[in-house]
């Protein structure tokens, strides 16, 4: 029977094609779950795709070559020998187990592409929480470094404040050597420059007492 010939050698063959393929498959969802890759950035979503597509071509070319053998052992003009019944039905019976096989292994790798992507999410989140916490950190460090110069350059006038007025103290404490001496001549101006005198010393305690606070408020301010 040549027609029963072609349809053996097209099924051995589809057969072993489709082993090959099967496997393959299989390999795919085995190395996504231990590689733990990003899915659409390895490309094996694509590898999936085009895998899955070609065995379950395959399944169905077998499929169809098998239906024909079958329609080929129900032939009552032209009946088939034993041995062919017997392979026909061997066919038959390896198609099915690769029907079970594929529906098994397209569980696993729906299976493992689900953890995968999951996995990659969950890495996508601990990568931006990274990312945020460092910019936090930088941005508090900015921040701290901007008090920092704000309080150097306060201290900075400070200082220079203070030295001024030492400046001003001597000034004046030579003005009021040169008055005490002009004064001693002069003994009815004494009550006059001594009330300017007692005067000037409470502003001068009023303004380091103003200096005083200031500085206080800025170091609570600042700390």
């Amino acid at each position: 029977m040549a027609n029963y010939d072609s349809l053996h050698r097209q099924c051995r063959t589809l057969e072993s094609l489709f082993d090959t393929k099967l496997t393959a498959y299989a390999r795919l969802a085995s190395s996504i779950t231990r590689n733990h890759d990003d899915i659409e950035a390895s490309g094996s979503s694509e590898r999936w795709r085009d895998l899955e597509a070609e065995v379950d071509e395959l399944l169905e070319k077998l499929q169809e070559i098998n239906d024909q053998l079958s329609t080929l052992s129900n032939d009552t003009e032209n009946p088939p020998s034993q041995s062919m019944l017997r392979a026909i039905q061997r066919h038959r019976e390896v198609y099915l187990d690769y029907a079970r096989e594929l529906r098994r292994t397209k569980g696993n790798v729906k299976a493992a592409l689900e953890q995968a992507n999951l996995l990659t999410g969950v890495r996508n989140d601990i990568d931006a929480y990274k990312s945020s916490a460092a910019d936090s950190l930088l941005a508090e460090r900015g921040h701290i470094d901007s008090s920092h110069r704000m309080t150097d350059d306060m201290l900075a006038q400070a200082y220079e404040t203070r030295a001024e007025f030492a400046r001003q103290r001597t000034t004046i404490s030579g003005i009021n050597a040169r008055m005490q001496g002009v004064l001693s001549s002069m003994p009815g101006i004494n009550n006059l420059l001594s009330m300017i005198k007692t005067r000037r010393r409470r502003d001068a305690v009023i303004v380091g007492c103003v200096i005083g606070l200031c500085t206080i408020l800025l170091f609570m301010y600042v700390f």
